[in-house]
């Protein structure tokens, strides 16, 4: 083939790809053509590494309204005729040029996914991946990420409730930004994204089409190294307009709730811009479709057919309008003051047609555009993998100090309080906020339908985001099997059944044979965890090449768990009172040295990385439910998930949020200090209980095979007790409460 390999490597497609279009067109595609292919074959948009892959993930359940990868999101029946629709997705590449655009139009992304099925967002939940903060440009990339964030939801008014910051070594070249949005809609009134009935209209309604983001999909998302391409990359960022997604909401509900006879479908303009908007919808709906890119308004003079095709501009929405309905649709959206454009119609073709004015320049088979590539490779562990699993912790010698030790986790990055991420994202707007940011799961109250009768209870939900990269840097298999069960365990710790998953995986480069190796074990561990606790997988997003110079990213799955409550007042926190009896659910204080693999206090305390983890899933499972029942029989009056740290962390963390002291001097930790005290053991739950139910508690640990032990007694007190550990809570309060203010300071 004559093409230039330049051309090719702009749009991310290997020759061989190339090839395959040629044959299977029976010709060889224009620029316009080629650049949908580039586009819509990427990893970002094809999905053609992870596709056979996800395969693997259930995607069932009692619960589930949707098929997985069908819409923009998926959705869950909560009961009384009301769903959940949420999401996760990636913005990591983007994040990496221009931290605050990035960031910002990731939340913008997501919110769109959202609303473009009926459903109202009502919250936002961010996982964050960084480098060490001793690092300036580390620094600068999370204030960035941050300030994003905050800046977009917060000018949606819509609540940032919860999430998680981990830094380490392997995330400096390549953030991690996943953002998680979750909405609620009335069952009946979900919308599709299927452009149907040929005749009907396509209606572009929202911003003004740009030059950023062009290549955003297959010259960022879907190639490595983007710190080492800053400038070249600059213009693959979108940048956004929270207030004109605003009434792009609005607009696009209005009509969703109240006039959903007049559209077929809505659906949002992400990676790829109107090239996948316009054609995912038409292969959804079974048709062909019609664009002239003559009507698409601009903001830029001088734009080709191809830019306008690939632009990623923000804040806009593709309507499938019925035929005779485009002058109602376009005067509801002039209504919200958001401007609209039709721009083609639906044909029965199964073709894509694209116009400039009278000249047609391109058209292609939309089931050869959407039918991606899939690359099933080899896998290999990488030798690394075999010698972290070695590594002796027997040779390694007991903490000394265990009181100086806590305080170094406390205050430690990845441990410490996030209060400062937290207090720049407004979590109370729309009043729906029950538990906020900060605790292990956030809490929102699902108001009642308006049809719903005057004594209709009052259901609630709770949402978390979990996943330790370096857990699965050590044991891809066991550590995404951890992050579904530690996902579960937060939701339930705040009184939750978990329900759904939405997830979003992000690994290096796929080709390698180590990378392929960490998906199929991730994806694998995942699948088997989510099987044991049923929670199945509604949605997601896979984001690969993230790596730089070599080096890819820990594999890194971010697990959005849902969880519901049948009657949000009956919901747990973690913060117990004075008077109340702790105990530790699953397992007993003394623990075996392997506890600390792959633990914080392995990595801050000995600088290691390694040995082998462990979990039980049929254990977690009984743990679970013998939480869940304890709080739903307003026997536990708090519950705290055991995980980084272990548990004297735990405890800490407990203690402060209440604002108590524990006398558990009495504990037995066993010969060896460090794996009692900061173990990450995994299937454990401390709950705290009044002391004349203590019987209560045991009976439900037995009947379900689940070991209790006694750990101490919360006071009123300003004392940290637990074995050897000392310490006026004041010290504890200092090092959790400015650990991560004191690490920005540099």
């Amino acid at each position: 083939m004559a093409i230039d390999q330049s051309v090719l490597d702009t749009i991310a497609l290997s020759r061989d790809e190339y090839q395959l279009i040629v044959e299977k067109l029976g010709r060889e595609p224009n620029e316009v053509e080629l650049g949908l292919f580039g586009a819509l074959w990427s990893e970002h948009c094809g999905y053609k590494n992870s596709k056979p892959l996800l395969r693997l993930l259930p995607a069932e359940g009692p619960y589930v309204l949707t098929k997985r990868g069908a819409e923009n999101a998926g959705a869950v029946d909560i009961g009384d005729g009301l769903c959940v629709v949420m999401k996760i997705e990636s913005h990591n590449h983007p994040s990496a040029v221009e931290p605050y655009e990035g960031a910002a139009t990731g939340v913008g992304g997501i919110v769109r996914d959202i609303f473009a099925m009926g459903a109202r967002p009502i919250a936002i939940l961010d996982s964050l991946r960084f480098g060490p903060l001793t690092d300036a440009r580390n620094r600068y990339l999370f204030e960035g990420v941050v300030a994003g964030i905050s800046g977009y939801g917060n000018c949606l008014g819509i609540p940032t409730v919860g999430g998680e910051v981990y830094f380490e070594d392997s995330y400096a070249a390549n953030p991690l930004v996943n953002a998680m949005c979750i909405g609620v809609a009335p069952v009946e009134k979900l919308v599709t994204s299927k452009a149907e009935g040929p005749g009907n209209i396509l209606l572009l309604a929202g911003s003004d089409t740009g030059r950023d983001g062009i290549h955003g999909a297959s010259g960022l998302a879907s190639r490595t190294d983007p710190g080492e391409r800053f400038e070249e990359l600059r213009p693959a960022v979108q940048v956004g307009n929270p207030f004109l997604e605003k009434m792009l909401l609005e607009a696009c509900l209005d009509l969703a709730h109240n006039h959903v006879d007049w559209i077929t479908g809505i659906q949002d303009f992400g990676a790829a811009g109107l090239t996948s908007a316009a054609i995912e919808s038409a292969s959804n709906g079974g048709t062909g479709i019609v664009i002239d890119v003559a009507r698409v308004p601009r903001r830029e003079d001088g734009m080709t057919t191809y830019e306008v095709m690939l632009s990623e501009s923000q804040e806009r929405m593709l309507i499938i309008v019925r035929k005779g309905h485009e002058d109602d649709v376009a005067a509801l959206f002039e209504r919200w003051e958001v401007p609209t454009a039709i721009i083609g119609h639906v044909t029965d073709d199964k073709l894509v047609h694209i116009f400039d004015g009278d000249q047609e320049v391109g058209t292609l088979p939309v089931e050869l555009l959407v039918d991606a590539p899939e690359y099933t490779r080899q896998g290999e562990p990488a030798q690394e993998l075999y010698e972290m699993e070695s590594l002796d912790l027997s040779v390694l010698p007991d903490v000394s100090d265990t009181g100086a030790a806590l305080l170094r986790l406390l205050a430690a990055p990845n441990i410490t309080s996030k209060r400062w991420v937290h207090r720049q994202y407004d979590q109370s707007v729309l009043s729906n906020t029950v538990v906020e940011a900060g605790a292990d799961a956030a809490v929102l109250r699902i108001k009642p339908a308006e049809d719903a009768p005057a004594d209709a209870r009052q259901r609630g939900i709770a949402l978390a985001t979990d996943g330790n990269g370096r857990y699965c840097h050590v044991d891809p298999y066991r550590g995404a099997s951890i992050a579904v069960a530690e996902a579960a365990r937060n939701v339930v710790c705040a009184g939750a059944q978990p329900v759904a998953v939405t997830d979003c995986l992000n690994f290096g480069n796929p080709e390698r044979p180590d990378v392929y190796h960490q998906m199929q074990a991730v994806i694998q561990g995942i699948a088997e965890a989510c099987d044991a606790l049923g929670t199945p997988v509604i949605s997601g997003n896979v984001s690969l090449y993230n790596e730089t110079g070599g080096q890819p990213i820990y594999p890194t799955p971010v697990i959005g768990m849902l969880g519901i409550l049948d009657d949000v007042s009956q919901h747990c926190t973690m913060a117990p009172a004075p008077g109340d009896a702790l105990f530790l659910l699953g397992s007993s204080i003394e623990q075996r040295l392997e506890t600390l693999a792959a633990s914080e206090y392995l990595r801050l305390e000995h600088g290691k990385i390694g040995g082998r983890l462990e979990i039980d899933l049929q254990l977690e499972g009984r743990v679970q439910r013998a939480a869940l029942a304890a709080i739903r029989q307003d026997l536990a009056t708090a519950a705290h998930d055991c995980s980084d740290g272990g548990l004297a962390v735990t405890l800490a963390e407990m203690c402060l949020a209440a604002d108590a002291g524990l006398d558990a001097a009495g504990a037995v930790v066993g010969n060896r200090l460090d794996a009692a005290l900061f173990g990450e053991a995994q299937s454990r739950i401390v709950l705290a209980i009044k002391p004349e139910r203590r019987h209560d508690l045991v009976a439900i640990a037995s009947s379900m095979n689940v070991p209790l032990e006694y750990i101490g007694a919360v006071t009123a007190d300003d004392r940290f007790r637990f074995g050897p550990i000392d310490l006026p809570l004041a010290d504890l309060r200092d090092a959790y409460e400015n650990g991560l203010e004191r690490a920005l300071a540099g």
